[in-house]
C-alpha cells in the first residue's frame, strides 16, 4: 500500500497555462491526500474574467466538477473535451480530479476496469483496496474543501461525468442532493449493480454486488426520489455506443425509475455518436450552460440567505441619512459652492462611502466649463477618489463596511450574461450606463438633496466632491487597506487611462516607436506605460516646453514643441524624425485637429492611433480616407480598457510593491472639501498634473 505526506501545506501547482482568449487558466495541481494516503493530481480551470476580481474580494466562484471514465486521468477531459470556452463564457470554474489513486505501492489489476484508472468513485472496504481507494470521500469531502480554501472555488457546486464518471456524478448527487446544485452525465453507467462493469467493481471494492446498492443511481432514485433539489437531470447518450449495446450503461432503467418516482429526467439520444470524447465535445457546451444556469441561481440564493449581514459590521449611521459638506456645481461656468447636503442611505445594490481623498481630473473641469453634452446641473462633480465604505444596501455582497475602494466611472457587473464583461475586447459594461448618463442612480432616483430638500444630480456614477457619496456596487474596486488613498485615487481615471491605452488598447510591444500628443497626466502616463512596455523611441509633443522635463524623466526620447514648427507636426514626425511614422500614436488633448495629426503621423501600412482625449460637444474628427486605406488604424479607449473591479486592485498592488511609481503625478495637495476650488484654480493654471484634496 502507498502512503504520502498528508500535511495541508503539501500542495503544488505543477503547471498553469492560459486556455481561453480571456486568459482563463488551467492549473494542474498535486497535493497529499488524507483520503487516499497518496499524492493526488487534479485540474482546475479558473475563468480569466473573474479570477483576479474574486481573489481580491475574497468572494467565491461556483464550480462544476467533472468525473472521468475508465482508464482516464485528470488530463483527458482538459485536452479533449473543449469545455473551457463555455466555462469562461458562463463564468464558472471546472474541477477535474483523477479517477483513482496512483503510484508505486498502490494496488492495481491487470484489467482496465479495476484498479488504477478505475476507482469507481466509492470508498473501498475490502483488502487490498481499502487503504488507498477512498474516492467517494476524496471527491465529495476532501477535494471540495481544498479548492474552496485554497482557490475560493465551489461554495456552490455541480457535478457531471462520462461513463464511470457519469455513474459517479449521479450517485454523488443522489446520495447528497443538498451538496450539489446540479447534475448531468454523458453515457453513464446508470444501473451498475446490473451490469458487468459495476458488478466487478462492487465485488472487489465493497465485497459484494449487494453492497453496491448505495452507489447505484437507478436504485438510489427508486428509493429516495424524486429529488426536489433538481428541476431536471440531463443525460446524453450516443446511439452508436458499443457499450450501450453490450448492456453496460442501461439508461432505460434510469428512465423507468425516474418515471416511477416523478423525477424530471431529460435523456437525449444522439444518433451517430459513440462513447468517445468526440461525443463529449459535441455536447459539452450544452452541459456547461445547463449547470451554469443552476449554479448561479443557487449562488444567488446562498448570498440572499447569508443576507450580507454575516460579513458586515454596520456603522452607527447605517440606514440613516447623513448630513455633510459638498462642493456643488450649480451651473456651467459658475464657481463651485460649499453647501451642506443630505446623503440618503444606499438602496439595493448600492454602497455609501466616506470620501478620504479626491484628485481633480480635467473631465471635471470640462463639465464645469460647460463643454460636456451630458453635463447636468445642479450636480456634485468628482470621479477620482479613494474612499472607505460606510454602509451597504440590500443584496450587496462584494464589498462591506470598512473596505477601502476606488470609485470607478466605468462599472464591471461581471455577470455571465454580460457580453461586454465576458469579452476580452472591451471594458465598456453597459449595465448602468443609461441612468449614470442621466445623473441618477440605477433605480432612477438621486441620493443627494440640498438644504431645501431639492434633488442634486450625480456625476459619472461617482460624485466625489462630497464628504459622502453613494455608488453602485459594481462601480467599487476594493483595494488593500494598506494602500494610501491619496495615491490610489489616481487610478479612478487619468493615470489608469494612459497606462491602459498602451498596455490594453494598443498592446504596444517591445521595440515599438510611439508619439504622445499632450503632456498632462494622461499623456505622461502613456509615456510611462510605453517605457514599461519596452518602446524603443517615445516622441513627446506639446506646446509647453516646460513639460518636457517630466516627459524625459518618464521615458521620452524626443520632445517636440509643435507650436514652434514651420510645418504640420505630423509631417515633422513622419518625415524628419522617422521615415514612415511611428508604430503607435496617442492623442491626449481632446483637440480634434491634434487627433488628425496623431493619426497622420502613424506608420504607413500598420500604424495605430489611439484617441484618449474627450472632444468638446459637437466637434467631429476628419482625415482623408486615403490615410486609412494605406493601412492606418484609428481607435479609441475609455479607462484604458481596464476592467475596473478586476484590474484597479492589481494596479494598486503594483504601486505598493514599488513596481509602478505614481507619486510624480501629484503636483498639488490641499486639505478640506472646501479647498476643491483652489484645486480647480491650480488645474486651470497649466502647471498642475493632479491636485489631490484630502477631506
Amino acid at each position: 500500500t502507498a502512503d504520502a505526506d498528508t500535511s495541508s501545506a503539501s500542495v503544488q501547482v505543477l503547471s498553469q497555462i492560459a486556455v481561453t482568449p480571456n486568459n482563463g487558466s488551467l492549473l494542474r495541481i498535486r497535493h497529499a491526500s488524507e483520503s487516499t494516503k497518496t499524492d493526488m493530481v487534479f485540474g482546475l480551470f479558473l475563468p480569466g474574467s473573474h479570477t483576479k476580481l474574486l481573489r481580491s474580494k475574497g468572494q467565491t466562484l461556483p464550480a462544476l466538477y467533472w468525473l472521468s471514465g475508465l482508464t482516464c486521468d485528470d488530463t483527458n477531459f482538459s485536452i479533449k473535451a473543449g469545455a473551457f470556452a463555455a466555462a469562461e463564457r458562463e463564468g464558472i470554474a471546472l474541477v477535474i480530479p483523477d479517477t483513482s489513486p496512483r503510484g508505486d505501492g498502490v494496488p492495481d489489476a491487470d484489467t482496465y476496469d479495476l484498479g488504477q484508472g478505475a476507482g469507481f468513485y466509492v470508498d473501498a472496504t475490502e483488502e487490498p483496496w481499502n487503504l488507498n481507494y477512498q474516492m467517494d470521500s476524496y471527491i465529495t469531502k476532501e477535494l471540495p474543501s481544498l479548492v474552496l480554501e485554497k482557490y475560493g472555488v465551489g461554495d456552490v457546486k455541480g457535478v457531471f461525468g462520462h461513463s464511470m464518471g457519469g455513474h459517479g456524478a449521479l450517485t454523488c448527487a443522489f446520495r447528497d442532493p443538498k451538496s450539489w446544485a446540479s447534475v448531468s452525465a454523458f453515457a453513464p453507467i446508470a444501473n451498475p449493480t446490473s451490469c458487468p462493469w459495476g458488478q466487478n467493481a462492487f465485488e472487489n471494492y465493497l465485497g459484494s454486488v449487494d453492497a453496491g446498492k448505495d452507489h447505484d443511481a437507478t436504485l438510489l432514485l427508486k428509493a429516495n426520489g424524486p429529488f426536489g433539489e433538481y428541476d431536471d437531470i440531463l443525460i446524453d447518450q450516443g446511439m452508436d455506443d458499443e457499450f450501450l449495446e453490450a448492456g453496460q450503461l442501461l439508461p432505460e432503467n434510469l428512465e423507468e425509475a425516474a418515471a416511477d418516482v416523478g423525477q424530471k429526467l431529460t435523456v437525449r439520444r444522439q444518433d451517430g455518436h459513440d462513447h468517445s470524447y468526440y461525443f463529449i465535445s459535441s455536447f459539452v457546451d450544452d452541459h456547461v450552460k445547463f449547470h451554469a444556469k443552476r449554479l448561479w441561481a443557487a449562488h444567488g440564493r446562498q448570498l440572499a440567505k447569508v443576507g450580507g449581514k454575516s460579513n458586515v459590521q454596520e456603522s452607527d449611521t447605517a440606514g440613516k441619512p447623513i448630513t455633510c459638506q459638498a462642493m456643488v456645481a450649480r451651473a456651467a461656468k459658475e464657481p463651485l459652492t460649499l453647501e451642506t447636503i443630505t446623503v440618503d442611505p444606499p438602496r439595493a445594490g448600492e454602497v455609501r462611502v466616506k470620501v478620504v481623498a479626491n484628485a481633480l481630473c480635467h473631465t471635471d473641469i470640462y463639465t464645469l466649463d460647460g463643454y460636456d453634452p451630458e453635463g447636468l446641473f445642479p450636480s456634485i462633480l468628482g470621479h477620482e477618489a479613494g474612499a472607505i465604505v460606510e454602509s451597504v444596501g440590500p443584496g450587496v455582497s462584494s464589498v462591506k463596511p470598512g473596505d477601502h475602494v476606488v470609485p470607478c466611472y466605468t462599472p464591471q457587473c461581471a455577470q455571465p450574461s454580460c457580453i461586454f464583461c465576458q469579452s476580452p475586447k472591451t471594458n465598456l459594461c453597459p449595465q448602468i450606463r443609461g441612468t449614470q448618463g442621466s445623473g441618477v442612480m440605477p433605480d432612477g432616483t438621486t441620493r443627494f438633496h440640498d438644504a431645501d430638500g431639492n434633488d442634486i444630480f450625480h456625476f459619472m456614477g461617482c460624485s466625489t466632491f462630497s464628504e459622502y457619496t453613494v455608488l453602485a456596487e459594481i462601480s467599487c474596486a476594493v483595494i488593500p487597506k494598506e494602500a494610501p488613498l491619496e495615491k490610489a485615487c489616481l487610478f479612478g481615471c487619468g493615470v489608469s487611462t494612459g497606462l491602459g491605452a498602451v498596455w490594453n488598447t494598443c498592446k504596444v510591444e517591445t521595440g515599438a516607436t510611439v508619439a504622445v500628443f499632450g503632456l498632462g497626466a494622461v499623456g505622461l502616463a502613456v509615456i510611462q506605460g510605453a517605457k514599461y512596455a519596452g518602446a524603443s523611441r517615445i516622441i513627446a509633443v506639446d506646446i509647453n516646453p516646460d513639460k518636457f522635463v517630466m516627459a524625459r524623466q518618464l521615458g521620452a526620447t524626443d520632445c517636440v514643441d509643435s507650436s514652434a514648427l514651420e510645418m504640420p507636426v505630423q509631417q515633422h514626425i513622419a518625415g524628419d524624425l522617422t521615415p514612415w511614422g511611428v508604430d503607435y500614436s496617442f492623442d491626449c488633448t481632446g483637440n480634434t485637429d491634434v487627433m488628425r495629426a496623431a493619426l497622420e503621423c502613424a506608420h504607413r501600412g500598420w500604424g495605430t492611433s489611439c484617441v484618449i482625449g474627450v472632444a468638446a460637444s459637437g466637434h467631429e474628427i476628419s482625415t482623408r480616407p486615403f490615410q486609412l486605406v494605406t493601412g492606418r488604424v484609428w481607435k479609441g479607449t475609455a479607462f484604458g480598457g481596464f476592467k475596473t473591479r478586476t484590474d484597479v486592485p492589481v494596479l494598486v498592488e503594483r504601486v505598493m510593491s514599488g513596481e509602478l511609481p505614481i507619486e510624480h503625478f501629484i503636483t498639488h495637495r490641499f486639505d478640506g472639501v472646501e479647498k476643491t476650488t483652489d484645486a480647480v484654480e491650480a488645474l486651470h493654471g497649466g502647471e498642475c498634473l493632479r491636485a489631490v484634496v484630502k477631506y
